[in-house]
Order: structure tokens, then sequence, then C-alpha cells
């Protein structure tokens, strides 16, 4: 089977600064991709081009066997979106604004009506049929925007950081949501900055950062690639003094605010020192895709 999604050597400048340079990736159909990067890093600008939206000044991109952005109009007809912010429109319900985009797509309306009810059931929004968007919760208005961009039933959906903003319940219900559409062989392209989410839904991802490529496989991959197997966090009155004292026991550390981090391969002698350490508190974990993505890409702030 073709990958669904190819982009080979993208690039694309503004004001002489790249935003994207050099990104490459595909993707394989009934899988989930993730573009995962710090703030500024390309993400979006990405999709944009992806979709057509910008043209791009060097590199190809190839969307459901159409050449973009010379085919994007087609591609976009096979495709869902669903942007960061929620553009939905307040003067429908809930259903009428199903209604009205699958027109978007040129769809009769009793294609679009006879899809309007289970889209509301995936959603969980059946009992919000005739609500107006301002009487819907933010969980609520993210669950539709979903809803809506699957009215044309498409081969891929594009999410960029379709969770942001909501409390656990409605995450792990937008998650369950997700994979089952990958159960029903639906495409993801994923943007986010949980990288439990991106551990939990993406088979395969990218890091970018400041527009470049800097590492892409399945998550256990570069969690196993790309970082020492066990972290110890380590906080209290004594943890400068136990870290000085400790430096060698650990492959390498990292001091954050008031915690120091101890990544290693054998946890036993770091984990020995602490034993009798009363003023110290500690947390012995697993290694997870959030530690690759700060070795990676820094714990500085980006804005």
């Amino acid at each position: 089977m073709h990958p669904v999604l190819e982009v080979d050597g993208l690039v694309k400048t503004f004001g002489g600064q790249r935003a994207v340079d050099g990104v490459s990736f595909s993707v394989e159909p009934g899988t989930c991709f993730g573009l995962l990067g710090p703030n500024g890093a390309g993400k979006s600008t990405t999709l944009k081009l992806v979709l057509g939206l910008l043209r791009p000044d060097a590199g190809r991109i190839t969307l459901l066997g159409h050449p973009v952005p010379e085919r994007a109009r087609e591609a976009r007809a096979m495709v869902g979106v669903v942007p960061q912010n929620d553009p939905l429109d307040p003067d429908f319900t809930v259903a009428e604004n199903l209604l009205v985009f699958g027109r978007y797509f040129g769809q009769e309306d009793a294609t679009t009506r006879a899809r309007i009810d289970p889209l509301l059931e995936f959603a969980q929004l059946a009992p919000k049929r005739d609500a107006r968007i301002q009487e819907l919760s933010g969980g609520m208005k993210r669950r539709l925007t979903i809803a809506r961009a699957l009215i044309n039933d498409p081969k891929v959906i594009f999410l960029d950081e379709p969770t942001t903003g909501l409390d656990p319940q409605a995450r792990h219900l937008i998650w369950e949501r997700l994979r089952r559409l990958l159960a029903d062989g639906k495409t993801i392209v994923l943007t986010t900055h949980f990288m439990d989410e991106a551990e939990r839904l993406c088979d395969r991802l990218a890091i970018v950062d400041a527009g470049r490529p800097i590492a892409e496989a399945s998550p256990v991959e570069l969690i196993r690639r790309e970082i020492e197997p066990h972290v110890i966090e380590v906080h209290g009155p004594g943890r400068a003094a136990w870290a000085a004292a400790a430096a060698g026991l650990s492959d390498r550390t990292e001091t954050v605010g008031e915690t120091t981090f101890a990544y290693c391969r054998d946890p036993g002698p770091l984990l020995a020192s602490l034993q009798a350490r009363t003023d110290l508190r500690t947390l012995h974990r697993p290694a997870n895709l959030e530690d690759v993505f700060l070795k990676l890409t820094g714990r500085d702030l980006r804005d």
C-alpha cells in the first residue's frame, strides 16, 4: 500500500526566517502519525503546507495521490481538519453546524442528514442535537469540531492540538474516539504538546525544532534509542548535597528548579544512596517520551 501522505524536503521561509527547514516524512494508511515540537517549531506551518493553504518554497507534497498545492482542492475533499480553535457558527444549532459544513463539500443535504446522528452519538453529543453553540462546554465544542471534521467521511484526519485546554475526562474521551477511528481504518496526523497523548496514540512520530526535523521513529523506539531507561527525580532540602555526592552514580543528571533528574541504566547505586535519606522525596520511574522530547529540544521556555 502506498503512503497516504508523503512530504519530502519541505521548506517555507517568512521574512528571511525558515519556519520549515527540510522536513520529510511519510504516513502509512490506517496509522496515527505525530508531529511534535516546542512552540514555534513549525508544526502548524507544516500542516498548512500539507493542506495547500500555504505554498512551499521548496520540497514535494503528495496527499492521497494528489500533488499539493497543485491539486490541493481535490486532496482536501477527502480529508478532515480539526484546527487548534473551534470555528463553530454560534448562529446555528449543533446539528445545523454539521449540516452547513457538509454543504462545503458539495454533499447533498440528505447524505449529510444521514450522517449527523451517528456522528453525534460518536461524539457523545446526541442530547445536545438542538442546542446552540453557546450552551456547550469547552469539551463539547471540541468533540463537535471533531465530529464536523468527519462529515465528509474523510480518509485522513488532521488534528492540530486536539485536546489543549480540556480536562482529563474530556481528553480521555477524545483519545478513545480517536482510537476508534484508527480501528475503522482512518489515518490520523496529529500535532500535540502532550507527550502522553503522542505516546498513547501515535504509531510513529517526528520531532521538529526551529523548523528542522531532529528525530523520527515509533514512541517506543525513540525512548529506547534516545534516553536512559530509568529516571530518578529527587527534591527536598538536602538535594544539592546529595546530588554532589552521588554525581558519579548516574549516566546523566539535570537540575530544574528544586528537582534533580538522574538518568541511568542501572538505578541500584542511586537508589541505595537515597535509602536512608529522610530529608529527600524521590520518584523512580521508567523514562518516557517527555524525557526524550526535553533532551532533544531543551528545557528553555519557548514563546
